[in-house]
């Protein structure tokens, strides 16, 4: 069960080791494109291409799903970026266990966004956790857990594509512990939990008054998806990629445009300098800030972003 690019290399895995795989359930397909022509699931694409049966319910939980997948009688529910959440009803139907695939290391960063959160955070370490799944939100008891390091100009698409490799990594070695019997159930401690709920627009604006490398993380952190924004005059500017400025900025009004030129543009922040690299004015496709500053000579030193 799964819907997004994340899920893929889990489906893929499962099925290059072998793994009967009966039945992919997957979101249905949703208008996309200008045209609003309905758009497959990546996970639907991929088990079409792997000549898998899939099923797209509305709501999981009605009855037609649950007694499709009752009278499948698995041994395993696989589940990774479904997109809906499961009822007592479909987590009692497999034998052995319904296991999720979580990107972060639980009980840290539970929720639908735990990459983005990870990153904004400025987090040296994820991860992936595979989990037994119950009622309550990323809270069951933990089977494997696999770490990675994050760079510290990694963006969240860079770490998320490896996460989904590491997660079909993951979850064959936690099928194997299954198979042997060995696999453990170690309970997550709640006390240590944090939350990372889907994002809203508010967490897009860059807040200049936060230090350099605040603003840097956030920006890498909502890269490639959903984009930064800052206001400039009239117009609302995404910001796919900024780094810090090795060089320090004079003392400035946070937001503030210090330097124009050909490596990026320099803004103040409450701390240090951010130099932007690359800009994306609304209606255009994004471009190098340099490029933007040629076709917008008014952009220029003492400039504000809000």
């Amino acid at each position: 069960m799964g819907t997004s690019d994340f899920a893929v290399p889990a489906l893929e895995a499962l099925h290059s080791a072998g793994y009967a795989i009966p039945l992919v359930v997957t979101q249905p397909d949703k208008p996309a494109g200008r045209g609003l022509e309905l758009k497959a699931s990546p996970v639907k694409k991929k088990a079409l291409e792997l000549s898998l049966e899939v099923l797209q319910p509305e709501k999981v939980k009605t009855p037609e799903p649950v007694q499709r997948l009752q009278s499948l009688a698995p041994d395993v529910t696989v589940v990774a970026a479904y997109g809906q959440i499961l009822p007592p009803s479909v987590l009692q139907i497999p034998k052995i266990a319904c296991l999720n695939i979580h990107g972060s290391l639980l009980p840290r960063y539970r929720g639908a966004a735990p990459i983005h959160y990870a990153v904004m955070a400025g987090e040296p370490e994820t991860g992936v956790t595979i989990m037994h799944m119950n009622e309550k939100m990323d809270e069951g008891d933990m089977l494997l857990v696999k770490k990675t390091p994050i760079g510290p100009a990694e963006t969240t698409g860079e770490v998320h594509d490896r996460l989904a490799r590491l997660g079909a990594e993951g979850l064959l070695e936690a099928l194997a512990l299954l198979e042997q019997g060995k696999a453990p159930r170690t309970p997550q401690d709640h006390s240590k939990a944090t939350y990372a709920p889907s994002l809203k627009r508010e967490q897009c604006r860059i807040e200049w008054k936060k230090d350099a490398r605040a603003v840097v993380n956030q920006v890498r952190g909502l890269s490639p998806w959903p984009v930064a924004e800052t206001r400039w005059k009239d117009k609302d500017l995404k910001i796919h990629s900024a780094a810090l400025e090795t060089r320090d900025g004079p003392g400035s009004q946070p937001g503030r445009v210090v330097s124009v030129g050909k490596n990026g543009v320099g803004v103040a922040t409450g701390a240090g300098v951010v130099l932007v690299t690359w800009i994306q004015p609304p209606g255009k496709r994004k471009m190098s800030a340099y490029d933007f500053t040629l076709g917008h000579p008014d952009f220029q030193p003492g400039e504000i972003l809000s």
